[in-house]
């Protein structure tokens, strides 16, 4: 199924364009690092995850087991997500809520720096300030393929 990609008419200012660039290296470095309760820390408590395949994770508690369920299938390789063309949209006064549309690419890296590709997703999360800092509050990612015809 495809997914149809979201634009936005609203320029944000480039400190703000930053600060989510970087949060989402420092979130991504987590979870690439297998530092799955870090990770975790970056969503709000009750924060939701919902995976292409239809699989619901809420709240840090679920999120933490679900990941440490797919721990063997990280056993000898090194992942790497790949985010760009962000779209920045602010949703709430003074930037304290953004939605956030973005592509992923994860890759795939084993011992002998064979390279593989997992599908393409495009992602959408909202994004809140919580005292002065960014945390996922939702996040639904979507399989890419190719348009309905």
């Amino acid at each position: 199924m495809s997914q149809a990609v979201r634009t936005t008419e609203r320029q944000v200012t480039g400190d703000l364009y930053a600060e989510v660039r970087t949060f989402y290296a420092r979130q991504m470095r987590r979870v690439d690092a297998l530092d799955i309760e870090g990770f975790a820390e970056t969503f709000t408590e009750d924060g939701e995850v919902l995976h292409a395949n239809g699989e619901l994770a809420k709240g840090r508690q679920a999120m933490v087991a679900g990941m440490r369920a797919a721990l063997p299938r990280y056993r000898d390789i090194a992942v790497r997500h790949w985010f760009d063309h962000l779209l920045i949209e602010p949703a709430g006064p003074r930037d304290e809520e953004l939605r956030v549309s973005y592509y992923s690419l994860v890759t795939r890296t084993d011992r002998a720096g064979v390279v593989t590709f997992e599908p393409t997703f495009t992602v959408e999360d909202v994004l809140v300030r919580r005292e002065g800092r960014l945390l996922t509050r939702s996040r639904v990612i979507h399989r890419d393929g190719p348009p309905a015809v």
